[in-house]
Formats: C-alpha cells, structure tokens, sequence
C-alpha cells in the first residue's frame, strides 16, 4: 500500500483538474485544501534581476569587387573609400559579481564587436566593457558600471544529477526575459566543434537564439549552468539544450577577473580512451579509465614517475570515463597544486603525486617553419594522439597559393604524398623531397581530406 501526503495529493488533484478541465478554462484555483499550488514565480523573483539583455554592434568593411577596378572608380568618378557595414546581435548574461559589475555570457555572444550593451531587467542600460574572453570554453566576461546590482549565487554542478528539474532564463529572439523549465536529460556531454573544453549539461528547457549566455538554475535560485547551444537539424529547438556547468564557469571567472585571461595547467602528458580491445588487454572495463599514450620530456607528469601505457583512473578523486573529461579536469586545477593520480600500472593500482605546470612554461619557444606564405608549427602536446600526429598550419596568408586550396589556419597535416608525418622536422624533410606536386592529408574538426598543391 501507497502512502500518499496531503501535498501530493493535492498536486495529484491539480493534475486531474488540467486533464479534466474543457478547453477554454484554464484558470486554475490559487490555493487547494488551504494550501497554495506548487509556482516557480517566488523563485523567479529572486533571479531575474540577476540575467541581463546584452546587445552587440559589429561594424564590417564591405567592399565590391568593382570597385578595385580603377578605370571604372574613375569612370563614374566614385572615391576609394570602403563601406562599413553595422551588424547587430543579441543573447544574455548572468552578473556574477554584484560589487565589480562583472556579468559573465557567452563568448560567441560578444566575439568581434565593437559596441556591448547590457539592458538590466529594471530597464537600465549600461555600455560594458570586455574584461577576458575564453574562445576554448566559449566563455566571456563584461564588466558594467552600476550600482545595486544583484548576483547570482553559485551551485555546485558536479552534484547536478539526471532528472533534476532545471529552469533556464534568457532574451530568446530578442523578445525579453523568458523562462522556460525542463529536467536535467544527461551530464558530461561533449562533441561541440571549436571548443577544446567540454564538459556540457544538457537539458530539455527550451534554449533558442539569443538565450546564449543567460542562466540554468536549480530550483533554489542558484546557477548550475550557463546556456550556450543547442542541438536542432531545422534551426528551432527540438529539447536538446547545453549548458556550460557553474563548476567550469567559475575556474574561468576567477581567471579572468585576475588576469584578463585563463592560465591553463597541464600535467604534461596525451591520452587516449580505452576502446574495447584496450580494455580487455589490461583486463579492465571499458570507460573505467584513460590511457596514457604520451609523456612530454621534462613535464611534471615524467618528474612524477608517470610512463606512456599507464593507465589512469581517477584525478585529484574524480573518476576519469574518457579522454575529453580527463581533458578537461587537467585545465580547471591552478598552477602548482598537487594533484593525486590513480592509476594502473601491470595490473596493479598504485597512486602518484603530480604538480600541475603552466601549460606555457612546458610549451616554450614555438617551434615554426614557414612555406609560401604559411606557417606550420609543432602540433601541440594536447592535440597529439596515436591516431593524430602531424603539424598545425598556425598562420595563412590571405592571398597565399596554400590558401587558395581551402586550407586555413588550425588545419593539421599528418601526410604528406602518402609520408605520415610525425613531427615538424619530418614534414620539412619530406616536403623538401618532393619535386612537382605536392599532395597534404588535412585533419580538420575530426574529418580528413587530400589537397594538391601545385
């Protein structure tokens, strides 16, 4: 036998009375049994001071292509001046920090303009100004000059689970304030091109064209979340929402209000995901770890003991599935934390202490080799895998022989006329060797493709 309360069932009773109810009554009682109805709006109330309208002016050089004709400017006598053109853009924000000003949003929000304005929701509009940007989590952070401003407190996102009910609040299509609700629908979620952190929330709350950058909340008014994209084959939502989680979003806060930007840590090694054939080899079970393919020479991860073929399981105590989540705890610890790794070395457990470096420091002097106009570097530590070696076409010249074959920058090269490629010095080797044309196996977000260069 059930046991039923009497505010479930009441909850149970307004439920009856939707069903129920003949179209064109919608009106609902305000109380049940001396009871109020269950209502988000007390909540709502406390947050929505917090998400702002942010609006953006982009001014774009256009010019057309008779106009570098001279005889035809003289001609009609039209003067060399191009035209600008204005583009405008919308989404949303979340102020974060009340004393400051700061309010955080997507980076894609405000990337190229030269104009933000914030709209509080009590109408006051502020010019803002950029404090950092981080392309890599497409997070950004403004800072505007106002006063009595409310933030928004933090939740803890690593403690969000699947079906908890989330709230998300954003400017969809410029329409002002909107709150749509939903559940949390799964955690971890990665696969975004163009982003080298990953970590996504995803949620069936409605997420449209301009909620960019506005809040998730749980049900007590905390941020869990900051929207950023969706998922929709016809440009609508189709209930498959990301939001980037508040654990993440306050590592790069706190980086941006003290740098300007984000200082990344790295332990100094590459890996890879245990496929099914890995794990049976060293008898363990698919997604319980990652395997440590690559050790860079000097990096705090050899200094620790750490060698190519471990296997590691957990960092600083959180369970590590794949390699793009191990990825992206290596980038939220500061610099010179100790961190404790468990791994799996010949089939025995053991744990190492590593001391988290700046990435940069362990980078060094870039390492480059310039060709008809582009620039090939290195492929950086993070990028390599057993399946991807290569060099990065870091730099491209507009009006380049190389870039008239569609390469562009970020492309990396791993063959070069059937030659794999391993590392810069190879790839100046090989390409010296070539008399004619030369033909390039390009990687690109994922895909591989040949392009002749002749």
């Amino acid at each position: 036998m059930y046991n039923v309360t009497k505010r479930q069932l009441n909850i149970l009773s307004v439920i009856f009375l939707l069903l129920a109810a003949p179209s064109g009554r919608t009106a609902l009682p305000v109380a049940m049994n001396g009871e109020p109805l269950p209502s988000l709006a007390p909540v709502l109330e406390q947050v929505t001071p917090s998400v702002v309208n942010i609006y953006t002016q982009t001014r774009v050089r256009v010019r057309s292509p008779l106009m570098d004709d001279p005889f035809f400017r003289r001609f009609f006598n039209i003067p060399d001046v191009p035209r600008e053109r204005v583009s405008q853009s919308l989404g949303s924000g979340v102020i974060v920090d009340d004393r400051e000003g700061f309010v955080i949003t997507n980076n894609h929000v405000i990337a190229g303009a030269d104009d933000i304005s914030v709209t509080l929701s009590d109408g006051r509009s502020f010019r803002a100004e950029v404090i950092g940007t981080d392309p890599d989590t497409d997070l950004a952070m403004v800072r505007i000059p106002a006063k009595d401003l409310q933030a928004l407190p933090f939740a803890d996102s690593n403690r969000l689970r699947v079906g908890d009910f989330v709230v998300a609040v954003g400017n969809p299509f410029g329409l002002g304030q909107t709150v749509t609700s939903g559940i949390v629908s799964a955690l971890g979620r990665t696969g975004v091109r163009g982003l080298e952190f990953q970590n996504f929330i995803q949620t069936d709350a409605s997420i449209n064209p301009g909620n960019s950058g506005g809040a998730l909340i749980n049900l007590r008014g905390e941020l869990v979340g900051i929207n950023s994209a969706i998922f929709t084959p016809s440009g609508g939502n189709v209930g498959i929402g990301f939001a980037i989680p508040s654990a993440m979003v306050r590592y790069v806060m706190d980086q941006l209000s003290s740098f300007g930007e984000v200082r990344r840590g790295t332990l100094g090694l590459s890996v890879q995901n245990l496929t099914d054939d890995l794990a049976g080899a060293f008898d363990l079970e698919k997604g319980k770890g990652v395997l440590v393919a690559e050790v860079a020479a000097g990096s705090a991860a050899e200094k620790a003991g750490l060698r190519a073929g471990d296997v590691i399981q957990a960092i600083a105590g959180y369970p590590v599935r794949n390699a793009q989540e191990f990825h992206n705890y290596e980038g939220q610890f500061p610099v010179g934390e100790q961190l404790a790794l468990e791994i799996i070395r010949n089939g025995s457990p053991t744990t190492l202490r590593v001391e988290v470096e700046e990435l940069k420091a362990l980078e060094g002097e870039t390492v480059d080799w310039r060709l008809d106009g582009a620039r090939f570097e290195e492929l950086p530590l993070k990028q390599r895998t057993d399946a991807v070696k290569g060099v990065l076409l870091s730099e491209l010249d507009a009006d380049s022989r190389l870039a008239a074959t569609g390469l562009r920058p970020g492309d990396i090269i791993t063959a070069c006329n059937r030659a794999r490629i391993q590392d810069l010095a190879e790839f100046k080797d090989v390409v010296s060797a070539v008399r004619g044309a030369l033909y390039f196996q390009v990687r690109r977000n994922g895909n591989d493709y040949v392009v002749r260069i002749d």
